[in-house]
């Protein structure tokens, strides 16, 4: 295989034949055995810059700047992710897409080609205190942004109306970089039901055991990974947290897409290099993508109307709140009484998957319009007894206090517990006050045979 090694030597030399440097970036790709054979091999029809960590200035203003980097030939493989493949005429059957009205105002403007230059003048004008580089991979996912992928822009336009206030609230209270209120983008497309094919839920995709970590509830009834306030409050933390271990927010996102563990492997394998360019060929394949893409949808939500797509506008119930709810509640019971759409209730709140909410067993809240809020307090009597024995038989009543009684040991304050040589799953539970039992289902360990120097999560 051979090894790509093109350095800024190599890009001078280049450019003292005539050939300009954003050809260079844009068109061409060298592989070459040493530096020396660069200006004798070159083969212009077979000739791209990829990645490494040196960065040139061309044709543009001071401080924009394309970067030009090397790589093996096989590292520049990369995945598109799972956001960018969604596929429009079935999202559009959501409740939230039937109520966005396409808009044409901005459809009239001409769409020009758009230069390199342009697109790096437009990353480095963005207000952003994450940097937002250019370079010939960026490029690609914005392509996909501007070209394939334009209803799914417009739908996400729309539907920020939403979602963008309370997202920006989280990352205010936390005085994290504002940008990151894009990631969602990035993660889900904006879908509060989200699913990838590994599991992760919500808009910002939470893997179950990570979502058990900070404090997002999962069991028959409720699931807050779905929830948009919730799991946007427990994203932010984790991405703060993920920055306090990496000192970098491009490397903290590709730890929210990969884990910080890969990320620590990727930096040692590149020789402690602590930027994500830097460490691109060492990242998993679809981490590769992610912060490209990143940048891809801040420059797109940015610039769209310049590449003629158009927001569709919101006709949803931007303004809403929430009511305290004491009692087992079915959206039915609000729907019939209240005049509302049960889809309408079911799209704002997600973290119900049975349409029930459960506060008999929890606190729990559930989301309305404002006007719906009034009626409901009007009737709320009323509402909580309608059909009581229809929607809540005995039965499904004894089965909901058993399932939030399980649920509840997991609600605890969570401990990670290192095994020592010597203990056992009893003495352990001893030591905790907690059951043999309740230790195997929270590590999923089917057995007793436990490891000296790994870890169990211990609910207290």
């Amino acid at each position: 295989m051979k090894q790509t090694i093109i350095i800024l030597t190599s890009i001078l030399l280049l450019m003292a034949k005539g050939i300009s440097a954003q050809n260079i970036v844009e068109n061409y790709e060298v592989a070459n055995d040493s530096i020396e054979e660069v200006e004798d091999s070159i083969d212009l029809d077979d000739l791209s810059i990829v990645m490494d960590n040196y960065t040139m200035q061309y044709d543009m203003p001071a401080g924009i700047a394309l970067n030009a980097y090397v790589m093996d030939e096989d590292s520049v493989v990369f995945d598109i992710p799972e956001s960018m493949h969604t596929n429009i005429d079935s999202l559009l059957n959501s409740w939230y897409a039937r109520n966005l009205l396409k808009s044409l105002d901005c459809e009239a403007k001409p769409v020009k080609a758009v230069s390199d230059t342009v697109y790096a003048q437009r990353l480095y004008n963005m207000p952003t205190i994450m940097k937002m580089p250019y370079n010939s991979i960026v490029r690609q996912y914005i392509d996909i942004y501007t070209n394939r992928n334009k209803a799914l822009v417009s739908y996400m336009l729309g539907i920020s109306e939403y979602y963008m206030p309370m997202i920006e609230e989280t990352i205010d209270r936390y005085n994290v970089p504002k940008e990151l209120k894009y990631l969602p983008i990035v993660e889900s497309a904006l879908k509060p039901k989200a699913v990838s094919h590994v599991g992760a839920k919500g808009l910002w995709q939470f893997m179950y055991s990570t979502g058990k970590l900070y404090g997002l509830k999962s069991n028959n009834y409720i699931e807050e990974r779905f929830d948009p306030a919730k799991s946007t409050d427990a994203a932010i933390r984790y991405l703060r947290d993920l920055y306090k271990m990496f000192q970098s927010w491009d490397l903290a996102i590709a730890a929210y897409n990969c884990g910080p563990g890969n990320v620590k492997k990727a930096i040692k394998r590149s020789g402690g290099k602590n930027d994500f360019w830097g460490i691109y060929r060492h990242l998993p394949r679809e981490t590769r993508g992610y912060v490209p893409t990143f940048i891809a949808a801040n420059y797109i939500m940015t610039y769209h109307a310049e590449h003629g797509i158009c927001p569709m506008e919101p006709n949803i119930p931007i303004a809403t709140d929430t009511l305290h709810i004491s009692k087992n509640l079915h959206f039915s019971q609000i729907a019939e009484l209240c005049d509302i759409d049960i889809e309408e209730i079911r799209a704002i709140n997600p973290q119900y998957i049975r349409d029930i909410v459960p506060g008999e067993n929890e606190a729990c809240v559930v989301r309305l319009p404002h006007e719906t809020i009034t009626r409901f307090i009007e009737l709320e009597d009323s509402i909580y007894c309608y059909k009581e024995e229809t929607f809540f038989p005995k039965s499904k009543v004894e089965a909901m206090l058993k399932e939030a009684k399980a649920s509840y040991a997991e609600s605890g304050n969570l401990v990670r517990h290192k095994i020592r040589e010597g203990e056992t799953l009893g003495s352990i539970a001893r030591k905790y006050r907690v059951s043999v039992k309740n230790i195997q289902k929270w590590n999923n360990i089917k057995g007793t045979n436990i490891r000296a120097g790994k870890y169990l999560k211990i609910y207290k």
